[in-house]
């Protein structure tokens, strides 16, 4: 599973972590059933503390769109259509805003960031391929 983290941005990590999770559950790139990492490989894969990892896990199960078995660990569950649909979009909304932003900050032509969208997809489809 990729996710990325950046302390400098004003999203809280546990939000950061939540919220791409949740896109990769809506996106069907982690489909219903899949065993998540654990908090504690996840928190030290992405050097950070336990409890962060935590929190943005009780906030997806919260959410309904993990599951955590107890010492069997914390699968994806697929939320119902209706409500994948309307996530997506929002999570896309939001995704789109920031990225905008950061667009605008960086003072980027607008070809080149869409250009760096279409090769950090690419990146993707090739991680998700190999």
């Amino acid at each position: 599973m990729i996710l990325h983290v950046d302390a400098n941005d004003p999203v809280p990590v546990y939000e950061q972590i939540r919220s791409q999770i949740e896109r990769m559950v809506a996106s069907g790139a982690l489909e219903d059933g899949m065993q998540l990492p654990t908090i504690r490989q996840l928190a030290a894969d992405l050097g950070l503390a336990k409890g962060t990892v935590e929190r943005a896990f009780q906030l997806l199960e919260r959410e309904t769109l993990i599951e955590t078995r107890g010492r069997a660990g914390s699968f994806v569950r697929t939320p119902r259509p209706a409500v994948a649909a309307a996530q997506t979009d929002e999570a896309l909304e939001q995704a789109s805003d920031s990225f905008a932003v950061a667009v605008h900050q960086l003072r980027l032509d607008e070809e080149a960031a869409v250009q760096a969208v279409r090769d950090a997809l690419g990146r993707l489809r090739d991680r998700s391929l190999g």
